[in-house]
């Protein structure tokens, strides 16, 4: 039997926080609470945690403090929880390295429902590169072409795995929001190809949630930080959009 994953919840809000607690109990997942921002830190430092549900608006330190102070050590499962629906808030949300973000009031099926697909997701950090099998795969080559997995070479570097909804990065499984799946997995299938905004933007929210084109911005830049050295693979095109162009 594997392990109960661990949501530590955020929430200055008793009766929120009381909510949250009950739904992940009753999804079979394991909770603890705190009420201020410190303190989450400090929790999150001393590990055990599988995702973080952090409310903004938190005493001691704001959970956009929060959010980039974890990021400088971890990359933790992080929905925002906020009362704040303007569209600079949840931008600023994404850039500071959020996950995703839920607004206020929201209802807690949806938040579990969300944090299982990101558990789900960071499940796969240290899953190395399988053998060539029967999973649909893409894999892009340092010479920008596409290949099946069973002739991949050792210079590979991106491999997507659809069907998980997964991309590995030189044998290691990407930490990925749904969205930032959609966008870097269509523009590794199609290198030097140039996407508008829009277009990644229509691509990256399937249920066509009030966005706008800076939301893209974020998410490359989302994805850029997780890249690493290999970031500079997505490549902006000015005034136009982005495109994915492979090492050489």
């Amino acid at each position: 039997m594997e392990p109960q994953r661990h949501i530590l919840i955020v929430e200055d809000d008793s009766k929120i926080a009381a909510l949250l607690n009950d739904y992940f109990v009753a999804a079979g997942y394991r909770c603890s609470h705190v009420a201020d921002g410190l303190s989450a830190l400090a929790q999150v430092r001393n590990g055990g945690v599988d995702l973080m549900l952090l409310d903004l608006m938190l005493p001691q330190m704001d959970g956009i403090s929060v959010c980039r102070a974890v990021r400088e050590f971890s990359d933790l499962p992080i929905i925002m929880l906020t009362a704040r629906v303007t569209e600079i808030d949840r931008l600023l949300g994404l850039e500071t390295g959020a996950d995703d973000y839920v607004c206020k009031p929201f209802s807690p099926r949806e938040v579990v429902a969300r944090a299982r697909v990101h558990l789900r997701r960071s499940g796969a950090v240290t899953v190395s590169a399988a053998a060539p099998s029967s999973v649909a795969s893409t894999v892009v080559g340092a010479n920008g072409h596409v290949a099946s997995l069973q002739a991949a070479s050792a210079a590979a570097r991106l491999v997507v795995q659809r069907e998980q909804m997964r991309i590995m990065l030189d044998g290691q499984a990407l930490v990925l929001t749904p969205v930032e799946f959609r966008l870097l997995a269509e523009l590794i299938a199609h290198p030097q190809r140039v996407y508008s905004r829009q277009q990644l933007l229509d691509l990256s929210h399937e249920d066509q949630r009030d966005t706008s084109d800076r939301t893209v911005d974020s998410h490359i830049r989302n994805l850029r930080r997780k890249l690493g050295e290999h970031a500079e693979c997505l490549q902006s095109v000015y005034g136009v959009g982005y495109r994915y162009e492979a090492e050489r």
